[in-house]
């Protein structure tokens, strides 16, 4: 179950839940951290480093959501950070990795030119996972 901390993510990380407790599955929740600036460089006037901590805690918040709504439900839980350029790809890497039957993933349900425009993890996700795909909307 991916999360990026938003309200979005989080509303599919509730049904992600829900869904693993009807199942009596276990969850694996994942957030996925893109490039930081090199050591030593900054960005925007904030050093790497500051931006590595900032990015590590924005993490941590996201990922303590899972943790928390999974407690609640009493559904098994653990949580990973993953580095990776394309949030996609550090979805199903995590997901392989860590043996998953499913991907429950939050979506806005945009489609043509606005879906388009925007870009979406949602759609890599379901147009490159040999696992099966839950878009909660």
């Amino acid at each position: 179950m991916p999360t990026d901390g938003s309200r979005l993510a989080e509303r599919g990380v509730r049904a992600g839940v829900r869904f693993a407790a009807a199942l009596g599955a276990r969850v694996s929740g994942v957030y996925v951290l893109q490039a930081i600036p090199a050591r030593g460089a900054s960005y925007a006037g904030v050093p790497a480093r500051e931006w590595a901590r900032r990015f590590e805690a924005a993490a941590r918040k996201a990922l303590a959501v899972i943790e928390i709504e999974a407690e609640l439900a009493r559904v098994p839980c653990t949580t990973a950070v993953v580095r990776n350029a394309r949030p996609w790809k550090g979805i199903l890497a995590a997901a392989h990795r860590r043996g998953c039957d499913a991907i429950v993933i939050a979506s806005h349900g945009r489609s043509g030119l606005g879906g388009l425009l925007l870009g979406s993890e949602t759609a890599n996700v379901l147009s490159h996972s040999r696992i099966p795909v839950l878009v909660a909307r």
